[in-house]
């Protein structure tokens, strides 16, 4: 796909998505997944200003995390186009012979640096979220739980996207409690009786 995942629309992403092209590629695919879940956050965050919001204090915190979830949805559109840029120079420093080592290291750095950002900001927002949740206006709920549900999938997706960068065993083990937590993040939100 030509352009930038910020100016498409999501029908004609999703088509790019389709086609048998490299790119975009289930990294980026993570990444609009997140951004997609912490708009939802957002709704669901500015949904609660309601006058007995704005009484009982909840509305300015609410308020922040409505802006906190809009910067984050925006950062994951960032890097949805950062992850397909870096997967196309990963790929073509598979054949460029010219590349030192040196240069090929930081291509694979940077490839590996993309979903690890993006795990890591489903994982703060998806706190975020979730701590606020016995907050949230009750009538919209089900929102903020849309928005926890594809941030934990968003950040398990891109730690698909980390493995196959093969990383050194202390990225997997920094990554794994925000894994675990993701998972605990969802079952606060299902119904009792769910796995």
């Amino acid at each position: 796909m030509s352009g930038k995942t910020g100016d498409a629309q999501i029908g004609a992403w999703v088509t790019a998505l389709c086609a048998k092209k490299p790119t975009p590629g289930g990294g980026a695919a993570a990444a609009v997944a997140a951004a997609i879940g912490a708009a939802s956050g957002a709704m669901a965050a500015i949904y609660t200003t309601r006058k007995k919001d704005e009484e009982s204090g909840v509305a300015g915190e609410a308020r922040a995390l409505a802006a906190a979830l809009d910067a984050a949805a925006a950062r994951c559109i960032v890097l949805a186009d950062e992850d397909e840029t870096a997967y196309a120079a990963l790929q073509a420093s598979w054949k460029d012979e010219s590349l030192s080592a040196e240069d090929k290291a930081k291509i694979e750095a940077t490839a590996l640096n993309v979903p690890v950002s993006l795990l890591k900001l489903c994982h703060e927002q998806s706190s975020a979220v979730a701590n606020f949740l016995p907050r949230c206006n009750p009538n919209i709920t089900s929102d903020a739980k849309v928005c926890i549900h594809l941030l934990a999938g968003a950040g398990r997706a891109a730690y698909q996207t980390v493995l196959v960068n093969q990383p050194k065993e202390e990225v997997k083990t920094e990554l794994k409690p925000l894994l675990l937590d993701l998972a605990k993040h969802e079952k606060l939100v299902l119904p009792d009786g769910f796995p």
